[in-house]
């Protein structure tokens, strides 16, 4: 399923209809009003003035640990059998990795009394994209954001409409590009198929069947590997990206959203921006592991995510897309700019979105990162 962006837009007109947030601590809260939550999140998620907000409206301690990828995540919670945290931030579309082994519990939602502030349409489609099993809640979106092209404007004279997957492999980008190889294969894939060169069904035929998969992912592979004087470095999570462009000399990649974003609120010469494929999309979450030792404190700290007010911190300090409608009007000016020159009306109605994880998806893939990497 391809989720439009424009149809996020109008679930959070519709969320005006609901009533203005309430504070972060409601009675059914009355045991959280002190202790501590263990908290496992993105290496960017929770910043010291997220923190500093949560602690002061609470008396809560955060107890903040972090990982790079959704791999680490899975695989530290695996080993400690659900327990050691409070709350995780997985990506949605790795729910169907965390179910079948219980890591998970299902999330109480009379107990998210902000959970009304979130734009509806993002709560109806995380149904699809993983965030329920076997009828039940387990995991509410958080946050959106969106894997394009991070360019050098001075090395580069790409105009917008012209921006492609395919702009990281042309001849002057010799030495030049870095991509994280897990979504390279994606973003190689959605360029030929745009191209007519590999027909994938807009790469959706990687989630139907192991063979089709290992058809498309053989030709995104070997397209990469045919190209590889182009490579200047992978990257696997935020700061390796950042230090690709800084310290390897790279000058084009396939990136996150807070990679490009906050190049360019450094020196405008970086630019991010969609490619006309469609940027590829994706949708994190928050959830409770099933060994959860501080309940009521981390429904608390859910809650105090679901405010505008801690929506707007996180877009304000990473660039990334807030869940909860109204929170762009506490993210500040210069992330309203960025938001407007990135996307368009256009745009947004041809992104591209992860899908639900199939049981064979992650390790098949990781076999051709694998080559890639080795070539």
């Amino acid at each position: 399923m391809i989720i439009s962006r424009r149809r996020l837009m109008q679930g959070a007109t519709a969320a005006g209809a609901f009533v203005a947030a309430p504070a972060i601590l409601k009675s059914h809260d009355a045991l959280a009003s002190s202790g501590q939550v263990n908290v496992f999140a993105w290496g960017d998620y929770i910043q010291p003035n997220m923190i500093e907000l949560f602690e002061k409206d609470t008396g809560i301690k955060i107890n903040l640990s972090t990982f790079g990828s959704n791999d680490e995540a899975e695989q530290k919670l695996k080993a400690a059998g659900g327990k050691g945290f409070d709350v995780i931030f997985p990506s949605v579309t790795n729910g169907n990795n965390y179910y079948p082994d219980g890591l998970l519990q299902p999330l109480d939602e009379e107990k998210l009394v902000n959970a009304g502030n979130l734009i509806p349409s993002m709560v109806r489609d995380s149904v699809v994209l993983g965030g329920t099993y076997r009828g039940k809640r387990y995991l509410m979106p958080f946050d959106w954001g969106t894997e394009a092209i991070t360019f050098d404007s001075a090395t580069f004279d790409l105009s917008d409409a012209d921006v492609s997957f395919g702009s990281m492999w042309m001849p002057d980008a010799v030495g030049k590009a870095t991509f994280r190889q897990k979504s390279a294969i994606m973003g190689v894939g959605l360029y030929l198929d745009a191209t007519g060169e590999l027909k994938s069904d807009r790469m959706l035929d990687v989630y139907k069947t192991e063979d089709d998969a290992r058809r498309v992912w053989s030709a995104c592979a070997d397209y990469i590997i045919a190209h590889k004087e182009n490579i200047a470095a992978f990257w696997n999570n935020a700061t390796e990206a950042t230090n690709a462009f800084k310290q390897a000399g790279a000058a084009i990649g396939q990136t996150w959203d807070t990679t490009g974003l906050l190049l360019n609120r450094e020196d405008a010469k970086w630019k991010y921006r969609m490619p006309k494929e469609g940027g590829i999309t994706w949708m994190d979450s928050i959830g409770m592991p099933s060994g959860a030792a501080n309940v009521e404190q981390g429904y608390a700290f859910i809650n105090a995510m679901f405010t505008p007010e801690m929506g707007g911190l996180l877009s304000k300090n990473t660039g990334y897309n807030s869940a909860v409608a109204d929170a762009a009007e506490y993210a500040g000016e210069e992330y309203k700019k960025q938001f407007t020159e990135v996307y368009n009306a256009d745009n947004l109605a041809n992104l591209w979105w992860w899908q639900a994880d199939t049981p064979w998806f992650a390790p098949l893939r990781q076999e051709y990162v694998d080559k890639i990497t080795n070539a």
